[in-house]
């Protein structure tokens, strides 16, 4: 366009000359026709000879006027040409380019889905069991999950086996709960709805309709982080290498090889798809087309990842702080930060429709965040102004102003709305941080869970030997220290660039590389506490070190710092943005490809045939009625193979299925036979799993067996210089019981045993033998 406009001045300038040309040109003409005329013929002669000759001029000059108007007006029209020829192939190379982008990212995410699925297969030899043996390998009490899809499938209509899950009285004994909102059951609902309305029961069979929708999430989730990472670099190569960290840290990405119904894996992928949508939509470089586009993508996962995960909205909350902290360094504009804010609003809003109005969204920190934030803002409405030491004290004004209200306003929605976990929870943290010590059994057997336990050094070991963890931090060094440059600019009040060059080297002032420093060092700090956080943080630091490494803007950042002038920094910067990524890439595949491909071949056997043979029994022996008590993740199993009520339910976000947990787990306590009886009959129990994995449970942390808890919370622990002992005037029941004397054979009968199981009936009538 600039080429045009200084041809089209030049043109104009010609074209004035020769206007002025002609202008003086009737003068020429008419001087020479006023000459000397003495006589009137000479004078008529003359004037007829000037008339014709003037004639001929004017011919003349209009003749080379067009010639000039032609040209001038053939000029723009091949500059014209020229640019629509040059835009024309600046825009098919992005179309290919974007075409094999796209074409890679789908191609990444659907090899991961088909690889899982072998490897699952070859894991549990799938394909060659039987349907009993096939549910038994969801571990960790997942298929709890997997029998209410089963139970949509059986119920005579979609609408009718709703109706069932919203009043189900047949999975706790003794309550009626709506177990789509207890267990978040939204994935089966919809799962079991296209299962129906496709006809696939005449093609597949529907566990593996289910655990195939299961790693096509995974595909997505995969396929997102490929295109987080090539919109944040501008090259799909970051995505691929994105995508080959990922599954080489699979242990420490996803849990979906061995737990499928897990809620995060059928949650996870719609957050991952929220992110890249959210890095979109942040960028400064694209169209107001692909902005709309991104700001209905993220808002459609948003409201999807609510309904599907209980814990999403804790998620939510820790991206809403990144996005604060974005709005009040002023690194965002504020129309931007005013629709998300839309869209969490909405997206909460339909979550608590969809929810059964569950209470627990209206005190959610995530709701508070927002209604601090927005208030905070219409009382500070120049808070971004002045100079800089005005501006850091607003600033820390402004953070208290908002921390202040959202605590206000959840701490009065708690008191309005029966929350019952609240309290629960600030007490769990409490203990977590070593500011108060308890004896309580639910607080202590969360605290034991690996999920929030300290991560090992293992994690970060095989994070280094996969060469992510050392290009993670050179990464996270260069975009940190260029975010806070940009935020010392922003409150010295320099404004934000908006159209920033690889010759500037300022990585720091993309909104989508400062969200996802904020996102990568608040996500990396609660992994540092709680090792299940660890599923999500790991995938985007393999998306945020891939991006950096083949990001020449990374490059060019550090070649500005050190002033780099032998070497002209912007060739360097597009050459090491290839070659890094290429020589880490093969390196990768040189050492790592054998490794998943010997994952493909290998044949472990899995197979438990003393659970086989429990369920068996069940199915075959106890009555269609019965009510079962154990462990939560047996209970899990017993529903989700035979159906039978069960005192508890493998939910940890549950503290009243916590508490009944906590009685069933009395069993390994101990404690006498009539106060076992009592707490299993007042749970309308008949009868009772013990297993030898936890009754004889040897552990090297010894404070976290369950025995070690029940005796804790039952004050059945004695400290003698500085060890600890168990001592009552009660032996352990779930030992004692099998010495078959009274009173334990009073109250219960032995029905099943073999190596790892012993069930008991619990007698209805008691019958006293000495």
């Amino acid at each position: 366009m600039t080429e045009i406009r200084c041809r089209k001045t030049e043109t104009t300038s010609e074209g004035d000359k020769e206007e002025d040309e002609r202008q003086n040109e009737p003068e020429l003409h008419t001087t020479r026709v006023n000459g000397p005329v003495n006589t009137k013929d000479e004078g008529s002669v003359s004037t007829g000879e000037a008339e014709d000759k003037q004639q001929k001029d004017e011919d003349e000059v209009k003749e080379e006027d067009a010639q000039h108007k032609q040209e001038a007006s053939n000029r723009p029209e091949s500059s014209v040409r020229r640019s629509k020829m040059s835009s024309a192939s600046g825009f098919l190379q992005c179309l290919v380019r974007v075409f094999f982008g796209c074409l890679a990212a789908v191609a990444c995410g659907m090899l991961y889905a088909v690889y899982l699925s072998t490897y699952h297969d070859r894991k549990f030899w799938f394909s060659t069991r039987q349907e009993l043996e096939r549910e038994i390998t969801f571990q960790e009490g997942s298929g709890l999950y997997y029998y209410y899809y089963k139970h949509m499938l059986t119920a005579p209509s979609f609408e009718r086996g709703l109706y069932e899950l919203t009043i189900d009285n047949k999975t706790v004994s003794g309550e009626t709960i709506n177990i789509v909102e207890r267990l978040s059951l939204y994935p089966e609902l919809i799962t079991s709805f296209v299962y129906r309305i496709t006809s696939s029961q005449d093609v597949v069979e529907p566990i593996y309709f289910y655990i195939g929708a299961v790693f096509g999430l995974q595909a997505v989730y995969v396929t997102a982080l490929f295109v987080c990472s090539w919109v944040m670099s501008g090259t799909w190569v970051a995505g691929m290498l994105a995508v080959a960290w990922y599954v080489i840290n699979r242990p420490d990405t996803t849990k979906v090889d061995h737990a499928i119904p897990l809620r995060d894996n059928w949650a996870l992928p719609y957050f991952s798809c929220q992110v890249a949508a959210l890095t979109g939509f942040l960028s400064n470089k694209i169209s107001s087309a692909t902005e709309m586009f991104c700001y209905l993508t993220m808002s459609a996962t948003t409201v999807t990842f609510l309904l599907v995960w209980e814990h999403s909205h804790y998620v939510l909350f820790i991206q809403g702080l990144c996005l604060f902290l974005l709005d009040s360094f002023d690194l965002v504009p504020p129309r931007k930060m005013a629709d998300i804010h839309k869209v969490y609003l909405s997206s909460l809003f339909l979550a608590y429709l969809f929810q059964f109005q569950n209470p627990a969204l209206l005190s959610s920190p995530l709701l508070s965040l927002l209604i601090g934030s927005v208030l905070a803002r219409y009382f500070q409405q120049k808070m971004k102004m002045g100079p800089l030491v005005a501006r850091v004290l607003k600033l820390f004004l402004h953070f208290h102003l908002v921390f202040t209200t959202g605590i206000t306003f959840s701490y009065l929605v708690k008191k309005l709305t029966p929350v019952s976990e609240s309290d629960f929870i600030l007490k769990f943290l409490e203990v977590k941080f070593g500011l108060n010590t308890t004896t309580d059994f639910v607080t202590n057997f969360l605290l034991c869970q690996e999920s929030f336990q300290a991560p090992s050094q293992d994690l970060f070991l095989r994070l280094t030997q996969a060469s992510v963890l050392p290009f993670y931090f050179l990464v996270l060094a260069v975009c940190l220290l260029s975010t806070l440059q940009t935020i010392y600019r922003r409150l010295s009040g320099q404004p934000m660039t908006t159209n920033l060059r690889l010759e500037d080297g300022r990585i720091g002032e993309q909104p989508e590389v400062i969200y996802h420093v904020f996102h990568t060092l608040l996500f990396g700090g609660l992994a540092l506490l709680f090792d299940g956080m660890k599923y999500l943080w790991t995938p985007y630091v393999c998306m945020f070190t891939a991006f950096g490494v083949c990001s020449p803007d990374l490059w060019m950042t550090v070649f500005k710092w050190l002033k780099l002038k032998s070497i002209h920094p912007v060739v360097l910067s597009l050459i090491l943005s290839t070659a890094v990524p290429t020589i880490i890439g093969f390196s990768l595949w040189r050492e790592y490809c054998p490794r998943v491909l010997a994952e493909l071949s290998d044949l472990p056997e899995f197979y438990d045939p003393d659970t086989v043979e429990l369920i068996s029994w069940i199915r075959s022996q106890a009555p269609v009625a019965a009510v079962f008590a154990g462990s939560p993740q047996m209970l899990g199993m017993v529903k989700l193979c035979s159906g039978a009520a069960v005192t508890s339910l493998p939910l940890y976000s549950d503290i009243n299925l916590l508490r009944r947990t906590e009685d069933t787990y009395q069993v390994y306590a101990m404690r006498s036979a009539e106060d076992v009886y009592k707490i299993l009959t007042s749970q309308k129990t008949n009868y009772v799993i013990i297993e030898e994995s936890i009754c004889n449970e040897l552990s090297l942390n010894k404070g976290c067996r369950i025995k070690d808890l029940l005796d804790i919370a039952n004050g059945h622990v004695v400290y003698d210089k500085g060890e600890i002992y168990s001592f009552s005037k009660h032996g352990r029941f779930c030992q004692e019981i099998k010495l078959n004397y009274s009173p334990y054979t009073n109250y219960f009968t032995r029905v099943f045993w073999n190596r790892s199981y012993h069930v008991y009936k619990v007698n209805s009538v008691i019958s006293f033998q000495y």
